[in-house]
């Protein structure tokens, strides 16, 4: 059975695949019927190239694509296969924006209907755990004490 799978070639921690035809039960890195493609995850920006009529071609002749290349294929088709992020606020600067909004509440003496009243809490008193050893020494002294009473 063939298989649409990605080869990979580059260096360490630095990634190139090449999206090719191959038997099922052949090693990642071995011999391959035809190339397609090829997607580089790691230059700026993403590389992906897929000919979309041989891979269709594929297809239809039985190859069965992995779900890695799948999800490729899909993305390609689409036109815009990775767009940009929209960037967000970080944690500490959303953080700080609900700071300065419960201060500008507090300076004009309005609370909201969600906040609560701050209870004070109190200091347990500390108890110091038992030892084992101490148990069994009291236990002992308990014993000899009854002994002796009778």
């Amino acid at each position: 059975m063939l298989k649409i799978k990605l080869v990979r070639f580059g260096k360490r921690n630095q990634p190139h695949y090449r999206i090719v035809i191959q038997e099922a039960r052949t090693k990642r890195d071995g011999k391959y019927t035809a190339k397609i493609g090829h997607y580089a995850p790691t230059q700026n920006p993403k590389i992906l190239e897929i000919n979309l009529e041989e891979y269709k071609k594929w297809l239809v002749k039985g190859a069965q694509p992995t779900e890695t290349v799948a999800s490729l294929a899909k993305r390609f088709e689409s036109g815009n296969p990775f767009p940009e992020k929209k960037k967000g606020l970080s944690k500490k600067q959303i953080a700080k924006n609900k700071m300065n909004n419960e201060t500008k509440e507090g300076t004009l003496g309005h609370k909201s209907a969600t906040e609560k009243p701050v209870e004070e809490k109190k200091p347990a008193a500390a108890k110091k755990p038992v030892k084992e050893k101490e148990i069994k020494k009291e236990e002992k002294s308990v014993g000899k004490e009854e002994v002796k009473t009778k």
